[in-house]
């Protein structure tokens, strides 16, 4: 039985913790990008008239029930195909935008049918505008109930952003694959991988739940009066 050696780490970390930087960017880019567009399409599937809710409800079903991996390979070799050449990294992320919006259409949309339609009279009563009263009154309650979900599907859209090393998109898998290739040591560098994502994934939802508790302040209150009352109950 071979020992596990790890001496090939000290030589390719520079290339993993790279790797990693553009999982990351990949990522932040594919959900602010995602999000814009699960909002929009949460809200014609919620309020459109019957073509936009038609057309919202065809992209969310399509998405959804197809692989990843297939979207990602349409979007690079499929588009250019047809003329529209894109590199592996643009293509990566034009596949992640759409798959991150589909997903995240269904959550906003959930979010958004959760507000209580009083909420949309007080805001008439203000005398605000459709486009106010959904910035500064809808979206900020439908955020703060789907921020736990929404979190979720961050996470992921980070995890399934492996699959595009399938297209030669250079992020963190695909330079584990290189390194395992040049070392033939798989199983360690999968190891390493997997501790990578971990952390990652740890880190991404370390920083999204502090998120919430800047973006809630109610929720500050909350945990206060939850710490308080356990004091208590000891």
């Amino acid at each position: 039985m071979q020992s596990l050696q790890f001496g090939w780490l000290s030589q390719n970390i520079g290339m993993l913790l790279h790797g990693a930087l553009t999982t990351i960017l990949l990522t932040v880019a594919a959900c602010a990008a995602g999000s814009l567009i699960g909002i929009a399409v949460g809200l014609c599937r919620q309020r459109g008239n019957l073509v936009l809710r038609t057309v919202g409800a065809t992209y969310v079903e399509a998405i959804r029930n197809t692989p990843l991996l297939v979207q990602a390979f349409i979007v690079y070799f499929g588009l250019s195909s047809v003329g529209f050449r894109l590199d592996p990294l643009s293509a990566a992320l034009l596949a992640l935008v759409v798959n991150c919006g589909a997903y995240s259409a269904e959550i906003f949309r959930a979010g958004f049918q959760s507000i209580q339609p009083a909420q949309h009279q007080a805001a008439e009563s203000l005398a605000l505008s459709k486009f106010q009263a959904f910035v500064y009154v809808i979206l900020p309650q439908a955020l703060r109930n789907i921020w736990v979900p929404l979190s979720g599907q961050f996470v992921l859209i980070m995890l399934a952003s492996s699959i595009v090393s399938q297209i030669s998109a250079e992020e963190l898998t695909a330079f584990a694959n290189q390194i395992q290739s040049s070392t033939f040591r798989s199983f360690e560098v999968y190891i390493v991988l997997a501790v990578m994502y971990l952390a990652l994934s740890i880190l991404l939802k370390t920083l999204l739940s502090r998120m919430a508790y800047v973006l809630f302040p109610e929720q500050r209150v909350l945990r206060r009066s939850q710490r308080r009352a356990r004091r208590g109950v000891r």
